[in-house]
């Protein structure tokens, strides 16, 4: 195994194999045999990326997967976002069967079917805002925001993207002048395409002003106004604002209540248009369809993907109709709108509609944050809890008072509970994300904070809260 991958995994106590509660069953050490011998060629035949547990996923259902070796795990990653209907949704899995038989491809930008047509149309009704709406399929997250991006300068013809420090909007050249949320993002990637800049988000519990929500008056979005404007931000030359509602990668941080309201008082002015990335945060996250929803405002675009297709590759932007370009050729893809994604994704619409996954997003993330908070009580290392519907994350402190990132003990919590049969992911400099899937059950909820539990007392023991 490289050191670039010993770093990227740590590497298991193998002693013992962990005493499982409820659900979860473990038969071997993580990984196993099995799944051991597949990290080992990966490690030889795949480039590093951003490999974090050795858990080798063979099966999936609901939140469940099972691995190589037999081991059955709660999995409150959902494929980073992605399963919001769950692992291997019948309704899902049959659409995709049924459509595969049919047709896979004819290459939606050029020719026309009806399924792509049907899912834009759905996709257009359910966009924040009353204007009409016109869709861009796309194949990932970050090519959604590429195409925000081109669509934004196109209109405006102006050379600048504002986006805000510790925000993520993918690593293609272009996407990645936004991105913001870890140095190992763009390191040695630079110049990239030109025009990104960045102004501090609004990241209340550690805010880079030393200011307290609501007494600084929401200074975070006050100060481009009344200083970037003014010196190195020329508004003309800005042609978008990109910002997902809620922060993602850098640490699942939820801006306050009138945050967007008050950008968008500065920005329609000046002609900025407004994009609001919900990759991560879209789609029923946060218990509404698009989580800038939950701030009282319509953007001008949408960049969504993830759980769009349930587990296939599928991202859309969404935009007003006006801002449609006006000959062919300006922007086009091969991929966007492939039949068979587009299928997994009106199924998915299907499961969302019939099972109410919206309405159990809000129930099970209210239940979720409640329990966590419990953990909060009783464990001093837990400085905040924060999100919205079930996009909720932990941040570790090394003092309360202080808010010094405790990352180690993050670290060793994630490795903690993967040999407990939990799989997470980490983000920001020291938070956990919980981003089950949205058909998740109380009951596993409660199996989940009960190996956190666990976890997070093992973790202070072997590294302290460092």
């Amino acid at each position: 195994m490289s050191t670039a991958a010993k770093r990227a995994v740590p590497e298991p106590d193998a002693s013992k194999v962990t005493k499982a509660p409820r659900g979860v069953v473990l038969r071997t050490p993580i990984p196993g045999p099995r799944g051991k011998a597949i990290v080992e060629r990966d490690t030889q035949f795949l480039m590093t990326s951003t490999k974090t547990a050795p858990v080798v996923a063979q099966s999936g259902k609901g939140v469940w997967v099972t691995d190589v070796d037999g081991n059955r795990f709660l999995d409150f990653t959902s494929g980073v976002g992605v399963l919001g209907t769950g692992h291997c949704h019948p309704t899902v899995v049959e659409a995709v069967q049924k459509q595969a038989q049919e047709l896979m491809h004819f290459a939606g930008t050029d020719f026309y079917y009806d399924i792509q047509v049907r899912l834009a149309e759905r996709l257009a009704k359910i966009a924040p805002g009353k204007a009409p709406k016109k869709v861009f399929f796309t194949n990932s997250g970050t090519e959604s925001v590429e195409a925000a991006v081109k669509l934004a300068r196109w209109n405006t013809q102006r050379p600048l993207t504002l986006g805000l420090i510790g925000s993520f909007h993918g690593r293609s050249m272009g996407a990645l002048s936004l991105t913001s949320s870890k140095p190992a993002q763009r390191r040695r990637f630079n110049a990239y395409t030109g025009g990104g800049v960045h102004i501090p988000a609004p990241t209340c519990y550690r805010c880079p002003y030393k200011l307290e929500y609501p007494s600084c008056d929401v200074y975070c979005a006050k100060i481009l106004e009344e200083l970037y404007f003014n010196t190195v931000l020329p508004p003309e030359d800005i042609a978008a604002f990109v910002a997902e509602p809620v922060i993602g990668e850098g640490g699942y941080v939820v801006p306050p209540k009138e945050y967007f309201q008050l950008m968008q008082k500065i920005l329609k002015p000046h002609g900025i248009l407004h994009v609001s990335d919900e990759v991560q945060a879209g789609m029923g996250r946060t218990g509404k369809w698009w989580g800038i929803e939950n701030f009282g405002v319509a953007p001008d675009m949408i960049t969504t993907a993830k759980a769009l297709g349930s587990g296939l590759p599928i991202g859309a932007l969404v935009a007003d109709a006006k801002l449609d370009y006006s000959y062919q050729g300006a922007h086009s893809n091969t991929y966007g709108g492939n039949a068979v994604a587009c299928a997994s994704s009106l199924a998915t619409f299907e499961v969302f509609d019939r099972e109410h996954l919206l309405e159990n997003a809000t129930e099970q993330g209210n239940h979720l944050v409640k329990r966590l908070k419990e953990l909060q009580a009783k464990y001093e290392c837990i400085g905040d809890v924060r999100g919205l519907g079930l996009m909720v994350a932990t941040d570790f402190v090394k003092d309360r008072k202080t808010r010094e990132h405790a990352s180690k003990l993050r670290d060793r919590v994630e490795v903690e509970a993967y040999q407990r049969g939990l799989v997470l992911l980490g983000c920001g400099r020291s938070a956990i994300r919980f981003i089950p899937a949205l058909v998740v059950k109380e009951a596993e909820i409660d199996e989940a904070v009960e190996i956190y539990d666990q976890s997070i007392a093992a973790a202070l023991k072997s590294v302290g809260a460092s």
